[in-house]
């Protein structure tokens, strides 16, 4: 009875959320965003980075299929993809621009320019992860924040009084994780594994980071936890493959063991947050659950606010799951939006939509202890 009233709330929301997003802000609701992780919110950072190999690039047919320029922009997606999406539910047109196209622009990063994109896909919590996941350059997490926090000091030499007040009115927008899982189970016979050690090595650097941002002037988080990672075409084709054995496949047809650590991940991420606002004057934050998202999808797919019909197979990608390469030659699916993955590992513009707008809107069910649009109301 309770998992059925959860989905009743959890319908009942999504059916409101069209409405709640008409008073999205015409103009910016934060002075910048600025946007940290793998490549579920990469915006081309990996186009130029010269030792990055393929299989972490987004530059070539068929991805951004369905962005406005109709071209490979970087972005792991058909179209936008979920930093563009939560820039726009605050006023951006899209995310920021990232950091090494200003770079090799000769552009000097202005705080005032509405922010930047950091992430990188392959990046994970670990340093260690990137080169291991891509085989290549990645800017870690490390990287990434360092990068931030350099800027910073440079913005503060100029403007000390306005660069403080401007990082700490903006959203830090953090999407990472999802690599260390998959780079973890990738190794299920390694000698000495240790599960819970591994995720409390994976929170420990979450702290890390954002104590570094915050030493920088950050106070308002936005984090969306790992979702169900077994569930990408990659590793449910892997579930599915007899040669590997018998490997255990969850109620959703899945890899149940990446699933087993998104879960245990997320309360521990939740904990890390709270932990770190009573420790930390000022700092707010806002915990997206994208397992509990991902989980109402599975289960009610059919929710008139998205109504996913191929939850399984890959929009784009060769395969009984398409789990197969994304390129110019691979299988294309024709009504994209009715599909929750686009490649092996990355969701649809529209799959990422849903999470976005949950991000902003959500109530409790799956952002807590509140939503993005109440972490970025300006404070009394």
């Amino acid at each position: 009875m309770a998992s059925r009233g959860r989905a009743f709330a959890a319908g009942a929301l999504f059916l409101l959320l069209e409405l709640a997003l008409q008073g999205a802000a015409e103009s910016p609701l934060v002075p910048a965003m600025f946007v940290f992780g793998d490549s579920l919110v990469d915006v081309g950072n990996n186009n130029h980075l010269a030792r990055c190999n393929a299989s972490c690039r987004a530059d070539y047919p068929r991805y951004g299929v369905d962005h406005p320029c109709h071209s490979p922009t970087g972005r792991f997606s058909n179209g936008y993809n979920l930093a563009d999406q939560l820039a726009q539910l605050l006023g951006f047109p899209e995310s920021p621009p990232p950091l090494l196209s200003l770079l090799k622009a000769r552009l000097v990063p202005q705080m005032s320019s509405g922010g930047i994109n950091f992430a990188s896909g392959g990046a994970g919590l670990l340093d260690r992860t990137g080169p291991r996941v891509c085989g290549g350059e990645v800017l870690s997490m490390t990287a990434q924040v360092g990068n931030f926090t350099s800027l910073a000091r440079r913005w503060r030499r100029e403007n000390r009084t306005t660069a403080a007040d401007l990082i700490s009115r903006s959203l830090f927008f953090i999407s990472v994780g999802s690599n260390d899982l998959f780079e973890h189970i990738d190794f299920p016979s390694a000698p000495n594994r240790n599960d819970i050690r591994f995720l409390q090595d994976l929170v420990a650097s979450y702290t890390s980071y954002i104590k570094d941002l915050y030493a920088a002037g950050a106070r308002k988080f936005s984090v969306v936890s790992p979702s169900l990672v077994g569930c990408c075409p990659s590793q449910r084709a892997l579930a599915h493959d007899p040669s590997k054995g018998p490997i255990g496949v969850d109620k959703f047809g899945c890899l149940g063991a990446a699933n087993n650590l998104s879960r245990q991940l997320h309360p521990m991420v939740a904990d890390m947050l709270q932990g770190l606002s009573l420790e930390l004057p000022r700092m707010n934050y806002s915990l997206g659950d994208a397992v509990g998202m991902a989980e109402f999808v599975f289960n009610s797919p059919s929710t008139p606010a998205y109504n996913f019909t191929e939850l399984e197979r890959a929009c784009c990608g060769s395969g009984e799951f398409g789990e197969g390469g994304c390129n110019g030659s691979a299988p294309l699916c024709g009504n994209r939006s009715s599909y929750v993955f686009w490649d092996r590992f990355h969701p649809t513009e529209a799959a990422s939509a849903v999470t976005a707008k949950e991000l902003f809107v959500d109530t409790g069910l799956f952002v807590r202890p509140i939503n993005v649009q109440q972490l970025v109301a300006p404070q009394p």
